[in-house]
C-alpha cells in the first residue's frame, strides 16, 4: 500500500514538473517571439550596412521605409524638408581654445548613399536590458498620484533633478545654443544624464515638449558613451514619444545617426569642445525641425503627432538633467554626474557651459532671451549659473557630481 501512495506521490510530482516546465517554456517562447518582432519592427531592411569602431551598427535605410511611418497618424504622410530660412542663423563667438567641429565616430567607416538615412541598428541585448519591451526607449514616467494643487501649479518631477536656464511667457517658434560636450559619469543601474534644450507648451504635470542635446544613458545605449539624441512627448513621457527612432514618429532626413556618438570631448583646464543644436517650428505646417552644427538637417516631429506645440512653445529651457529615483532627499543620492562632474561656478573649462543661446518668435530672427532664471533643483548636488547680467545675453554654466556628503549625502 505504502509503495504504491510512493508511485502516485512521484506520479504527481513529476506531472508537476513538466507542467512547470512546459509553462516556463511558452513564457519563454513568446518573449522570444515579441523580440523578434519587436526587432523587426524597428530594424528596417538595410540598403548598405556600416560598422563603426565603437561598435555600433549602422543601417542605411530609404527614407521612405523608417519607423516613423509605422505611426497610424503618418501613414499617408510625404516628407517635407527643412524650409530654406532655418538653415540660415549667425555665426557663433567662441573663445580661442573651444571647437564646434563635431561629428559622430561613425562616419570615419563610411556613410549612407543617396536616398536612404543612417539608423542605429537595436540589438537583441538592448531590449533585454529594458524594464519591459513597452518601456524601451522612454523617460520613466512622473508618478502623478496624490499631488497637491500647489505641487501640480509649481510642478518638479520627482524622478528628475535639473539644472537650468529658463525663459517662458512669450510664442516662441525656436531655440538653439552651444551645448558643450562631456562624458559624465553614470554608474547607477537604469539612471541617465543630459545636457539638452527644451520646447514645451507649458510646465505642468502634463506638459507636450521637444528636445534634443547630448546624453550618457548605459541602459538605452549599453555603453557610458556620450551620444546625441532626440526626444518628444504629448503627455509628460506617460505613454508617448522616445528618444531617437526607438518608437515612431520622428521623420529623420538628414546624415546625423540618433543616438550616435559624439567626439572628441572636453577635458578639464583642455581643449573644449561644442555641438550646436536648434529646433524650430515651421509655421506652416506645424512640424518642429532639428538641426545641428548649425545647418545639417537632422529631421522633424511632424505636427501629426503633436498637440498644441504645433503652433508655439510658451517656455524654453537650457540645461542638464540626471534621471534617477535616488534623488531629492532620498539617501544615498545617486553619484551620477550631470555636465561635466563639476559645479556651475567652476566656469569655462571646468563645469559644462551653453553659450549663443538664442531664441526665435514669430519675427523669424534670432535673438537671445532677455529675461532668463537659473535654476537647480538640487543646488548642492548640481548647481546652475548665469554669468551675464540681468537682460544681457546669457552665458550658462550647469553641472555637478550628486552624492557629496554632508552637503548631498
Amino acid at each position: 500500500m505504502r509503495e504504491t501512495k510512493a508511485k502516485i506521490l512521484l506520479f504527481w510530482a513529476f506531472f508537476a514538473l513538466c507542467i512547470g516546465f512546459n509553462i516556463e517554456a511558452k513564457q519563454s517562447s513568446t518573449l522570444e517571439t515579441e523580440i523578434e518582432a519587436k526587432l523587426k519592427q524597428l530594424n528596417k531592411p538595410a540598403v548598405k550596412t556600416i560598422k563603426s569602431e565603437d561598435g555600433d551598427i549602422i543601417d542605411c535605410v530609404n527614407i521612405y521605409d523608417q519607423p516613423a511611418f509605422d505611426h497610424p497618424a503618418l501613414k499617408n504622410h510625404t516628407i517635407k524638408m527643412m524650409p530654406d530660412y532655418m538653415l540660415k542663423s549667425e555665426d557663433s563667438s567662441t573663445e580661442d581654445d573651444s571647437e564646434t567641429e563635431i561629428f559622430q565616430t561613425w562616419q570615419e567607416s563610411g556613410s549612407c548613399p543617396k536616398g536612404t538615412i543612417p539608423i542605429r541598428r537595436i540589438l537583441r541585448e538592448d531590449l533585454l536590458r529594458a524594464d519591459s519591451l513597452h518601456s524601451f526607449g522612454r523617460k520613466f514616467p512622473q508618478p502623478l498620484q496624490n499631488l497637491t494643487a500647489n505641487q501640480i501649479k509649481e510642478f518638479i518631477p520627482q524622478n528628475r533633478s535639473s539644472a537650468y536656464l529658463v525663459t517662458m511667457g512669450y510664442n516662441y517658434i525656436g531655440s538653439q545654443a552651444d551645448i558643450n560636450v562631456w562624458n559624465p559619469k553614470v554608474p547607477e543601474s537604469g539612471e541617465f544624464t543630459t545636457a539638452q534644450i527644451w520646447l514645451k507648451n507649458n510646465n505642468n504635470p502634463y506638459f507636450e515638449s521637444v528636445e534634443s542635446g547630448w546624453m550618457v544613458n548605459p541602459k538605452l545605449y549599453r555603453d557610458g558613451a556620450t551620444r546625441f539624441f532626440a526626444y518628444w512627448t504629448r503627455d509628460s513621457y506617460r505613454s508617448t514619444g522616445c528618444f531617437d527612432l526607438t518608437c515612431s514618429g520622428f521623420v529623420q532626413t538628414g546624415q546625423v545617426v540618433l543616438g550616435g556618438t559624439i567626439k572628441p570631448i572636453s577635458s578639464r583646464w583642455g581643449q573644449q569642445y561644442d555641438i550646436n543644436v536648434g529646433m524650430f517650428l515651421d509655421a506652416h505646417t506645424g512640424n518642429w525641425y532639428l538641426k545641428v552644427n548649425k545647418n545639417t538637417p537632422v529631421g522633424y516631429w511632424p505636427a501629426e503627432i503633436l498637440s498644441s506645440l504645433r503652433h508655439s512653445a510658451i517656455l524654453v529651457e537650457w540645461g542638464g538633467q540626471v534621471a534617477s529615483s535616488n534623488i531629492r532627499k532620498k539617501t544615498p543620492h545617486t553619484t551620477t554626474q550631470m555636465g561635466s562632474g563639476d559645479f556651475a561656478d567652476g566656469r569655462f573649462k571646468d563645469a559644462c557651459f551653453m553659450r549663443n543661446i538664442r531664441i526665435m518668435d514669430y519675427s523669424l530672427q534670432l535673438k537671445y532671451p532677455s529675461y532668463v532664471s537659473a535654476m537647480a533643483d538640487e543646488p548642492y548636488c548640481y548647481s546652475a549659473l548665469n554669468e551675464a547680467k540681468y537682460g544681457a545675453e546669457p552665458i550658462f554654466y550647469f553641472g555637478g557630481p550628486g552624492r557629496r556628503p554632508p552637503y548631498c549625502p
